[in-house]
């Protein structure tokens, strides 16, 4: 009783150290409980991570299973999309002067472009009802995605790019065969300018950049009664 009339007494001489050490002492505490917090959310997260592999998983869509004709559909239209996308640089002989990287197959971006358009082009069926299997649909809707991709990729490369990798002297070339391409491909100009026009084009463009052969080939077809007559309209006696 002696002890504790004792530790009484010093309490009630130094009462006002609670008002010191208490708000240690609740730091204390506060900051047991965030570690044992912690602690408790540790072992849950590794008892997550040792068998969550464990859990069942959700069953998957039979892969055998066909599919919708509108899911078809979506996936032939965005192929055809990029397609249209591609042959507006392929079949346009100005445009493809202006971005010569989407025709330039030591660019490897543009090599990447043209492996995914053709591995697409493989997927797809002759009749498209042969889509309608699931397995089939996921490989060509997997490909025209990787297709899709890789154009964005090549055209914001030609965008950014354009003709900056030639020399001053080549760009001039460029821009010059450009205005002759236009005035080949104006049915207002006549058949002596369309003709002249197209000829001294290609002599700009030799050693410097290779047009697509489907662009030239366009380009001819559209101009190929100028380019092969005679001044008076008449084709020459064979």
């Amino acid at each position: 009783m002696d002890v504790v009339d004792s530790v009484w007494d010093f309490l009630g001489s130094y009462w006002w150290l609670i008002f010191v050490v208490g708000p240690a002492v609740g730091g204390v505490v506060q900051s047991i409980e965030r570690w044992d917090r912690r602690r408790r959310q540790d072992k849950l997260e590794m008892y997550r991570i040792r068998h969550g592999a464990e859990q069942p998983a959700a069953p998957a869509p039979p892969d055998d299973g066909e599919v919708s004709a509108a899911e078809v559909a979506r996936a032939v239209a965005a192929h055809d999309e990029t397609q249209k996308r591609w042959l507006a640089y392929e079949l346009d002989a100005v445009k493809s002067l202006e971005y010569p990287l989407m025709s330039d197959m030591r660019e490897q971006v543009t090599v990447d472009f043209h492996r995914a358009r053709r591995a697409a082009e493989d997927l797809r069926p002759d009749d498209l009802e042969e889509l309608r299997d699931r397995r089939r649909l996921d490989r060509y809707r997997e490909a025209v995605r990787e297709m899709q991709v890789r154009f964005d990729v090549a055209e914001r490369e030609a965008r950014r790019r354009r003709a900056s990798d030639f020399s001053p002297t080549e760009r001039q070339a460029l821009d010059r065969a450009k205005r002759l391409l236009a005035m080949a491909d104006d049915e207002g100009s006549s058949q002596a300018e369309r003709q002249s026009a197209y000829r001294r084009a290609m002599k700009e463009l030799e050693g410097i950049v290779a047009l697509p052969d489907a662009a030239t080939d366009a380009l001819e077809h559209r101009i190929a009664g100028h380019l092969d007559r005679g001044p008076g309209g008449d084709a020459p006696p064979s």
